[in-house]
């Protein structure tokens, strides 16, 4: 996964507010796409790992910003999306597509919501369609503190864990990170594979 900021220094200038905005920037500004979220989180528990950080603080601070960007990012599609996708059709939305948007919200928001948030891009446009797609915020804020916790408490503390076992654990971010990844979707993915073939 390509780089864009470089994560230890960010953390060095910013410390923990820093990390706290960028985390929360990626899914409540909409720009997931230019921000290192699983990169930054996971250098936070490295940095942890050798007592710059309080790991604690990092996977509180996380699921916060987490739990917080979602919410705004929600609330912009659900306060915004219809009237601009559905009268702009930005993106080749229209109401349509806007309808089938929220079918798929009825019977697969839940796990969407948990397990986008371990995919870049996904986790960003997620909650906007959730909120597009008129799911109960109630019920979308549950999966939100369920997908915010586990992604914070996993990568975070993979960051932490490999940073004690390993003294140069920086070296392999990009690969435990992909491997993240990979393990998060392939449930879904086996999911969509198997109705398929039925």
């Amino acid at each position: 996964m390509l780089e864009f900021l470089d994560t230890t220094a960010i953390i060095h200038t910013g410390g923990y507010l820093g990390m706290f905005a960028i985390l929360f920037a990626e899914t409540g500004l909409l720009v997931g796409l230019i921000l290192p979220g699983e990169s930054l989180l996971f250098t936070a528990g490295l940095l942890a790992s050798s007592g710059l950080l309080n790991i604690w603080i990092v996977v509180s601070l996380g699921f916060l910003a987490a739990v917080l960007g979602d919410s705004l990012a929600y609330a912009l599609g659900k306060r915004f999306g219809q009237g601009l996708f559905g009268r702009y059709q930005w993106l080749g939305l229209d109401q349509a597509h806007i309808s089938r948007i929220q079918k798929f919200y009825n019977i697969h928001g839940r796990q969407t919501i948990v397990l986008a948030r371990f995919i870049p891009f996904f986790r960003t446009v997620v909650p906007v369609l959730a909120g597009i797609g008129s799911m109960q915020y109630r019920t979308f804020l549950k999966f939100n503190f369920i997908g915010a916790a586990a992604w914070t408490l996993v990568v975070g503390f993979v960051g932490y864990f490999l940073g004690e076992l390993v003294p140069d654990g920086s070296v392999y971010t990009n690969w435990i990170i992909a491997v993240i990844m990979i393990l998060s979707v392939l449930p879904l993915t086996l999911t969509i594979f198997r109705r398929k073939k039925l």
